[in-house]
C-alpha cells in the first residue's frame, strides 16, 4: 500500500487510467475500515462515513445515545491512522482558552515574558466530546480551527497540524442545559452521521467482546503523509459537467424557493443547505467513486452522500419542529424522481 501511494505518478494527466492507484486507494481504504469494524462491532454505515469524511478533509459531527461507541470510534480510529489524538470534555464552565491555549507569564533570568501555550487543539485528531455542552462562545473557539486550520490567540497566528480532523460528538436525548450548535458552527462538519443502536446480533456481539479477558488493539495502517495523499487523489477525481449541475440542484431543491424544491421542502423549511453543501457532497462522491475503482464520479455516488452532508444544514421552521419532520425525509423527497444512474 505505501509504496504506491508515495511513488506514484502525477495523476492529474490519467487517474482512470492508473489501475495501480486506484487499487492502492482502495487498499488503504479498505484496510482502516477493517481496523475500526474489528473493534467498534455493529456500525459498518457509520465507520463508512467516517472515513469518508476523514479522506475527503472535512469533519464529523456524530450524533447518538450514550454507550454506542463514539468515543470508541475517535481512538481507534486515531490508533489506527497513528496520529497524535487528543479528547475535549466540553462542560459549561469550559473557556475557549482551554482549547486554544492562552499566553502564560514566564521569568528567566530576572525578566518576565509571554510564552505561548498550547491546548489541546493542537493534534491531528481532536474529539470534542458532548459538543453542545458547553456554551457558544467556547463552541466558537473551534470555528477558525475547522475552516482555516489555525488558532489566533492575542492576534497571532499559529497553525495547527496537518492533517487536522475534528470529530465532534452530541447526545440527542438528553437537551437539558445544553447549547445547540449555530448554524455557521453546523455548517463546518462536512457531515453529520447518526450512530444507531445495534441490533439483537451486533449487542450479543458487543457484549461478549467486552466482557471477556481479550482486548482487540488496532494496528497502524495508515499515517500522516499516506492520509495526505489520499486526499490529494481524491481531489483529482473527475466530475462531468452534469454531475456537477445536478449536484447543484440537489442543494437548490433543499431551499424553500429554489427551483425544483418538493412540497414538503417548501413547507417544513426555512433554510436550505448552503453552498458548503454542495462542495462536500461533491468531495464526499469523490471518495465514493475511488472506493468503487473509478476515477469519475457518478450520480450514484451523489445519492450515496446526500444524507449525511446535507441532514445538519437544513433549518426547519416552526411548523416542521411541531410536526416532527425529520431532515433526512425531507432529502428523500429532494432525490425521489431524479436520475441517479
Amino acid at each position: 500500500m505505501a509504496p504506491l501511494l508515495r511513488c506514484r505518478a502525477p495523476m492529474s494527466q490519467s487517474l482512470a487510467e492508473s489501475q495501480a492507484t486506484l487499487a492502492a486507494y482502495q487498499q488503504s481504504f479498505d484496510e482502516l475500515t477493517r481496523s475500526l469494524s474489528s473493534v467498534v462491532l455493529g456500525q459498518d454505515q457509520v465507520i463508512r462515513e467516517v472515513l469518508t469524511a476523514l479522506v475527503a478533509g472535512g469533519h464529523v459531527l456524530l450524533e447518538g445515545a450514550p454507550g454506542l461507541g463514539k468515543t470508541l470510534l475517535v481512538r481507534t480510529l486515531a490508533d489506527a491512522l497513528h496520529l497524535p489524538f487528543a479528547r475535549v470534555q466540553f462542560t459549561p464552565d469550559l473557556m475557549p482558552a482551554d482549547i486554544t491555549g492562552t499566553n502564560i507569564v514566564v521569568e528567566e533570568l530576572g525578566q518576565r515574558s509571554f510564552r505561548f501555550q498550547r491546548g489541546p487543539v493542537f493534534t491531528s485528531v481532536l474529539l470534542a466530546d458532548e459538543i453542545n455542552r458547553a456554551t457558544p462562545k467556547t463552541q466558537s473557539a473551534l470555528l477558525e480551527a475547522m475552516q482555516e486550520g489555525a488558532v489566533t490567540v492575542a492576534g497571532v497566528r499559529h497553525a495547527l497540524p496537518d492533517p487536522f480532523f475534528v470529530l465532534a460528538t452530541q447526545n440527542p436525548i438528553e437537551m437539558e442545559g445544553t447549547y445547540p450548535l449555530p448554524e455557521a458552527q453546523l455548517d463546518r462538519f462536512m457531515v453529520k452521521v447518526l450512530v444507531p443502536f445495534p441490533g439483537a446480533a451486533d449487542l450479543a456481539r458487543v457484549i461478549e467482546s467486552t466482557t471477556s479477558s481479550t482486548s482487540t488493539r488496532v494496528k497502524p495502517c495508515l499515517d500522516g503523509p499516506q492520509l495526505l495523499t489520499l486526499r490529494q487523489l481524491t481531489r483529482e477525481v473527475i466530475v462531468a459537467p452534469e454531475v456537477r449541475d445536478l449536484a447543484a440542484a440537489i442543494v437548490l431543491a433543499t431551499h424553500p424557493k429554489g427551483a425544483g424544491a418538493p412540497e414538503g421542502v417548501k413547507r417544513f423549511v426555512r433554510y436550505g443547505a448552503s453552498p458548503r453543501a454542495g462542495q462536500s457532497l461533491i468531495l464526499c462522491a469523490k471518495v465514493e467513486s475511488l472506493r468503487a475503482g473509478r476515477g469519475h464520479v457518478a450520480p450514484a455516488d451523489l445519492m450515496r452522500c446526500a444524507h449525511p452532508t446535507l441532514r445538519h444544514r437544513l433549518i426547519l421552521n416552526f411548523e416542521g419542529e411541531a410536526a416532527g419532520v425529520t431532515p433526512d425525509s425531507l432529502i428523500d423527497e429532494v432525490l425521489k424522481g431524479r436520475k441517479f444512474n
